[in-house]
Parts: C-alpha cells; sequence; structure tokens
C-alpha cells in the first residue's frame, strides 16, 4: 500500500497519534535533509524549560547529605553509614550558613522556615527524612508518601488546584507515583479490582481528551462501554469554545455510568471547565448521579489563571491526578500524586458492595491488616500496584519524593506567583505567534490556558474559503492528510486531532517545546498547506 494512498492513510488514521508521530517524523527529517526546511516537531507536550532553583536546592542537599553519611563512625573508604537523626536540623542550618553563596542554599532555608513555622512541620523530622531519603538507603515509609513530603506536597495542591480553600490541604490523603502515566494505571487497576468497576460496565470520557484514556478502557481486561461527553459548544461566529453543551452534560444524569474521566485544562484544546460547566456538574451529581465517581487529571492546571478543580468542587467523588512533569520541566523525573478527599465516595462504595465481593477483597488484604476491610481505596492502590504481596516495598522512590517536595516548596514561597507568570507568558507568547502564522483569528477567553493548540481547518475553511471548498476536500482527502503533507513538504510535525477524540480535521500543536520564532513558522508553514487545498480546490473547477 503506497504512503500515499487514501487506503494506506485510513489504515494509519487508526493507530494512536503518538504512533503516528513517529511516521510523521521519519518524513519530517527526510524532508529537512533534502531541503533548506528547517525539521520542527510540536507534537509532543515535552517543555523545553526546567525549573532551576529546586534543582539547585536538590543537588546542594544532596552533597550536605553525604557529608552527614560520612561522619558514622564505622565508614571505611568507599563507605557510608546512615545519617543519625538526632540534632540534624541545626546540623542542616549551619551547613547552609556556611554555603549561604551557593546556589539553592537560600531556598532550602526559606523552606525550612516555611515548612516550621507555616506547616508545623518538626525541624529534624525534615532534614532527617530529606537526608536519608535523597541518599535513598531505606524503602518509602510509609510507602504510600513520606510524612513530610505529604504535608508539603497537600499544601502546593491546596494552593495550586483547590484556590487555597481553607482546611483542603488538610482534608486530603496522597499516593505519590511515578509520574501521572503510573497513577492512571493504578487508578484503573484497583477500580477493577475493588470491584468499583467491572468489565463492561458504563464509564464517560470528556473528549477531545489524552489518548491513553481513550485506548485503555477498550482493552479486553476492561471493554468498558464508554459514553463521550463532547467540548463542541461554538460561539455566536461558530468558532470552538471547548465548553460542554448542558446536552452533553446531561448525559452523565444517567446513574448506569459509574465513572467519569476528565483532563482538565483540556488536552489537545487546552481549555479549563467554565464556571458553569462546573456547576451543572455539582447539579448532575447532587440530583442524578451522587455515585458517580470522577478521576480528573489536572497536570495543566498551573498554567491556568484562577484554576479551580473538579477535587475543590467535589471532593467526595473525585480523585485527583496531579503530576509535576510538565510545570517544572520535569517529565524525567517521573512525580505525581493522586489525591483522595479522607471522606470518599470510593470508600463508602466498597464498604456497601455484597457479602461475596467483600469476602474476596478481605481475602485479597487479609496480609497487610488485621482489619483488611478498613483498608482506604487509596492504601489498597499503593498495595495493589505491587501486586499486594509486595506492598512493603511499593512507593515512590525517596529521592524522587525529595525533588517533590522542592519543587512544591519553591511554589508555596514564591507569594508574587513571579513563577507561574513567566510560565503562563512564555506559553501565551508562543500560542500568539502560532495563530500569526497561519493568518487565522485567535479569539481572546479567559478560559483558555495554551499549553496546546488545537486549530480545526475545516472551521476556518468554512470561514474563508466557504462550504463547497470544505465539501470538495472531504471528498477527495482524508483527514489524516494534512499532517502527512505537512511532514513530507515542510518538515513539520503536529498531531491529528482526531486521534483525541476532537474534530476530524483539527490539528494538535504543543506550545511547550519549541522557542517562539519557531511557532510563527509552524503557523506559516499550517497556512501553506491549507491554501494548497485550496489552489487544488479551483483547478479542479477548471
Amino acid at each position: 500500500m503506497e504512503s500515499t494512498s487514501r487506503d494506506y492513510e485510513r489504515e494509519l488514521s487508526k493507530m494512536s497519534p503518538f504512533e503516528i508521530k513517529n511516521t510523521l517524523i521519519d518524513l519530517a527529517k527526510r524532508e529537512a535533509r533534502a531541503s533548506t526546511d528547517t525539521y520542527l516537531n510540536a507534537g509532543r507536550g515535552n517543555p523545553n524549560w526546567i525549573a532551576t532553583e529546586p534543582r539547585d536546592a536538590f543537588f546542594l542537599l544532596g552533597m550536605w547529605a553525604m557529608e552527614e553519611a560520612r561522619e558514622e563512625s564505622y565508614c571505611k573508604p568507599g563507605i557510608a553509614g546512615c545519617p543519625s537523626p538526632e540534632g540534624i536540623g541545626q546540623r542542616l542550618r549551619v551547613f547552609l550558613a556556611d554555603n549561604a553563596a551557593r546556589r539553592g542554599a537560600h531556598l532550602l532555608n526559606q523552606s525550612l522556615d516555611y515548612a516550621e513555622k507555616t506547616l508545623g512541620i518538626d525541624l529534624d523530622s525534615l532534614a532527617y527524612e530529606w537526608a536519608d531519603g535523597i541518599i535513598g538507603d531505606h524503602y518509602p515509609t510509609p510507602p504510600r508518601i513520606l510524612e513530610n513530603t505529604e504535608k508539603i506536597v497537600r499544601a502546593y495542591l491546596a494552593q495550586e488546584m483547590g484556590d487555597n480553600a481553607p482546611g483542603l490541604g488538610k482534608e486530603y490523603d496522597l499516593f505519590a507515583t511515578e509520574g501521572g502515566t503510573a497513577a492512571m494505571v493504578y487508578i484503573f487497576e484497583s477500580l477493577l479490582a475493588n470491584h468499583l468497576l467491572n468489565r463492561g460496565d458504563s464509564i464517560a470520557l470528556m473528549t477531545p481528551i489524552f489518548t491513553p484514556y481513550i485506548e485503555i478502557p477498550q482493552l479486553d481486561r476492561y471493554d468498558f462501554d464508554v459514553t463521550n461527553i463532547y467540548a463542541n459548544a461554538t460561539d455566536k461566529e461558530g468558532l470552538h469554545t471547548w465548553q460542554y453543551p448542558d446536552s452533553e452534560l446531561d448525559k452523565l444524569r444517567d446513574p448506569k455510568i459509574k465513572l467519569l474521566f476528565i483532563v482538565n485544562p483540556s488536552n489537545p484544546p487546552s481549555y479549563r471547565l467554565c464556571d458553569d460547566d462546573l456547576a451543572r456538574l455539582v447539579d448532575i451529581v447532587k440530583k442524578d448521579n451522587p455515585n458517580l465517581m470522577i478521576v480528573t487529571d489536572d497536570v495543566y492546571g498551573t498554567f491556568a489563571k484562577d484554576f479551580k478543580s473538579l477535587m475543590y468542587v467535589l471532593p467526595q467523588n473525585t480523585l485527583c491526578v496531579y503530576s509535576f512533569s510538565k510545570y517544572f520541566g520535569a517529565t524525567g523525573w517521573r512525580l505525581a500524586a493522586i489525591a483522595a478527599a479522607k471522606e470518599n465516595i470510593f470508600d463508602r462504595l466498597i464498604a456497601s458492595e455484597d457479602k461475596i465481593e467483600l469476602k474476596d477483597l478481605h481475602n485479597r488484604y487479609a496480609s497487610l491488616s488485621l482489619e483488611p476491610d478498613k483498608i482506604k481505596f487509596i492504601d489498597r492502590m499503593v498495595a495493589d500496584s505491587r501486586a499486594v504481596a509486595l506492598n512493603h516495598t511499593a512507593g515512590l522512590s525517596t529521592p524522587q519524593q525529595v525533588q517533590m517536595s522542592l519543587f512544591s516548596l519553591m511554589c508555596l514561597l514564591d507569594t508574587k506567583n513571579l513563577y507561574k507568570q513567566k510560565m503562563q507568558s512564555m506559553i501565551a507568547d508562543r500560542l500568539d505567534a502560532l495563530w500569526k502564522g497561519t493568518g487565522f483569528t485567535l479569539v481572546p477567553d479567559p478560559m483558555r490556558v495554551g499549553y496546546y493548540s488545537e486549530i480545526d481547518l475545516m472551521v476556518w475553511g468554512k470561514k474563508i474559503y466557504g462550504d463547497d471548498f470544505c465539501a470538495w476536500l472531504k471528498a477527495n482527502h482524508e483527514p489524516l492528510d494534512v499532517v502527512l503533507r505537512l511532514a513530507k513538504e515542510t518538515s513539520v510535525v503536529l498531531l491529528n486531532g482526531s486521534g483525541f477524540d476532537g474534530p476530524a480535521w483539527s490539528v494538535r500543536a504543543s506550545l511547550a517545546n519549541l522557542d517562539e520564532p519557531c511557532y510563527l513558522k509552524i503557523g506559516e508553514a499550517l497556512r501553506k498547506i491549507f491554501d494548497s487545498y485550496h489552489a487544488e480546490y479551483l483547478a479542479s473547477k477548471k
């Protein structure tokens, strides 16, 4: 089958966009070698920045921790002991005073003050957790998350996800995971293991959505009956608002739908849920579907202004997944947390299961506790992540948890939101450059976050060239042809929006991984392909 045929494009479109990406990269690189075009890959959301201060603090802390370990009396060349907890907080203070000019020292000093005075954390307890954790000489204890790390990350999530709601930080349990992807796997597995979902059950996805949320429910192990809730609202000009019409949200009033997955702000449109949609979801849960379980993936929430997560709006129904990967440029660190309200629907639904299911769960977790029936759902996820029998070795590695706490503390101490403003401004400038290159109009919208941009060529084809052109384009080309031609003719890689259950003729650009001038070129390349279709259309009329 030829790579230029429509049959080939139809077959290729059945694959995940992240797998199609490999084909696009090969085409784009080949074109770049054969021409003067610059290879530009805006297909993935891996950021091209890193947060420096918490990394400086991490490596300085590591130097101190190694000195602490070498203080042990039984050390031999090449071997050190474990740090001693007694008086360790003051020793860290002395080290930071002696190294005050070193990068990272200021953040560590501020962090100690904040943890002690604001979060009520004992100085020795935190310093020992950091020293022992960064060296990595013990299994994570508790396995779910280190004690002080939980207090710190909980405060961070309350600030960033919960709009600093009073008391919110204390009302959540956290499970530190190996990135957001591990969190997804653990949640799916534990929902099934605890009979909260059974194979073939009805779930809902708020689409467009990150592709794995589409693909995992289709696996034979789950085979869920999926209802899509489409963000297909438009304004009076016919432009996408990427919000959800009442008629779409009202699908969730059906109590047979047991679980809702949402990425908020969305991926790929990159819009946060508007207040009206949040209010309607609250109404749906309270009036019609009180047992609806919700999983919200809020990795992009920190790029939004005035963000309010569903973990705050519907706390008892919601599990929140937050990843540190994007905001801090830390995809390689694999840092995330699952947050569950201490009082939640997941625990209540487990308690209400029938005798046979409860007996099954009692036996499943009996090796963990004398009272396995009382184990919380979030702790069951920890155990399930290691097939229960290896629960004692579960948990995110301790050096990773130390870095997570330092990322969190940097933002907790940034009372003027300087880091957030830098991130939001950089993304906004790149977004403006992309749309300037296309020549399309980017209408101001306070719900737009802009980490990605989804551009629907059918919308702009209709507005610029008319309905007849759009009908011709659909009849003569496959939607995937756009990204293939972009790669082959301009060395630009974008992903097909259809792979995220977005509009068929949409493309998705990441605004995270290239510098601003590159996005102007990408926009121009997309407009070049768009206009070439119109030229072909005009030629067909002759």
